[in-house]
């Protein structure tokens, strides 16, 4: 009989270790929090903002706490990433390289703290509780601008960039190649106007920029501006002209005007570096590039609503070229300048 209750009392025991063994892991998820502070675009700035906020709400529905705050100006940045910090979030994400020097100083303050910001590049080392997440936006710009070039009526067109720094310059350069390339392949010359409008949240400016653009013969703008970016397709709505968006998709603002967009596909960094972070992953200190390789940048799946068929898979084969390195996108004006001269 004893040695009967030993045998039960040993099963039992197996059962046990067994049953605490092979239960169910605990979701990494569970009581996780990252938050996002715009620029002063907004969140509904029909551009990087916002789709950076599409990122966040794919982590909500993983079970992940998603909470944001908007920037209305450059002082808001100290004070909102002392506010977000004070709540315990796993991760804070400043958006916009607008927020650089804030998110830095950030970061020396709250050690324990994990930040990323968007549009910013680091040595790698130098700030370990910062993520960088950077995008080769020269290359989807290059697309947008190979399309420009070879859909001009008047082989004249725009371009309105909100404001200068190397970060905007990759995609002013960019489609300044690309409408080069399209140039030299149809064996023409093509006018490229462009302009600073130092803003990315005046639509008012956007629009007068893009209209006057219009009115001096350009039939195709390009804006990388933001929410004033949506003034420049206003403009081209009511004036019949073509725009190119950017960010997202924005057909949707001016379904017959909008030709295409040159997508940045900031919420696939937000949602994938998040995921890094909350799954444990050494990533503080290091930046991340997103290109056409990475599904980081490409052209709106709207464009095939307005752009011959011909031309995109011209597109298509220029977008490997650029992935396989035959096509090396400028984002400097020595190495435009340079890429000129090699289209002889």
């Amino acid at each position: 009989m004893k040695k009967r209750w030993i045998s039960l009392f040993l099963v039992l025991v197996l059962i046990l270790t067994l049953g605490v063994g092979c239960g169910p892991k605990e979701d990494p998820a569970k009581g996780k929090s990252v938050a996002l502070i715009t620029d002063i675009g907004g969140i509904n700035d029909e551009s990087f903002n916002q789709s950076a906020w599409n990122g966040m709400e794919q982590l909500k529905e993983e079970g992940i706490n998603i909470s944001f705050v908007e920037s209305h100006k450059e002082a808001d940045y100290a004070v909102n990433l002392a506010n977000k910090t004070e709540e315990g979030n796993d991760l804070i994400w400043g958006i916009g390289f607008l927020m650089e020097e804030a998110m830095v100083a950030a970061s020396k303050e709250h050690k324990d703290q994990m930040f990323a910001v968007v549009d910013v590049g680091f040595n790698e080392g130098d700030h370990p509780n910062l993520i960088g997440a950077m995008f080769h936006s020269e290359e989807s710009s290059f697309l947008v601008g190979y399309i420009a070039g070879q859909m001009t009526k008047t082989d004249h067109v725009g371009f309105i960039l909100g404001m200068e720094g190397d970060v905007m310059f990759r995609f002013q350069y960019g489609y300044l190649a690309g409408v080069a390339y399209a140039a030299k392949e149809l064996g023409k010359e093509i006018r490229v106007d462009y302009v600073t409008i130092d803003t990315f949240g005046d639509t008012a400016k956007g629009k007068a920029t893009a209209t006057k653009m219009y009115s001096d013969g350009a039939d195709i703008v390009y804006h990388a501006a933001g929410q004033a970016g949506s003034g420049a397709i206003t403009a081209a709505k009511e004036m019949g002209k073509w725009a190119i968006g950017v960010d997202l998709d924005q057909n949707e603002l001016a379904p017959d005007n909008v030709l295409t967009s040159a997508l940045k596909n900031v919420d696939q960094a937000v949602y994938q570096l998040s995921k890094k972070v909350i799954d444990g992953e050494d990533v503080g200190g290091k930046t991340f590039f997103f290109g056409l390789k990475e599904g980081g940048v490409g052209i709106a799946p709207s464009s095939s609503k307005h752009v011959p068929q011909d031309i995109l898979d011209k597109t298509k084969e220029i977008e490997k070229e650029i992935i396989d390195g035959k096509i090396d996108v400028p984002i400097t004006d020595a190495e435009f300048e340079a890429f000129k001269a090699n289209l002889g």
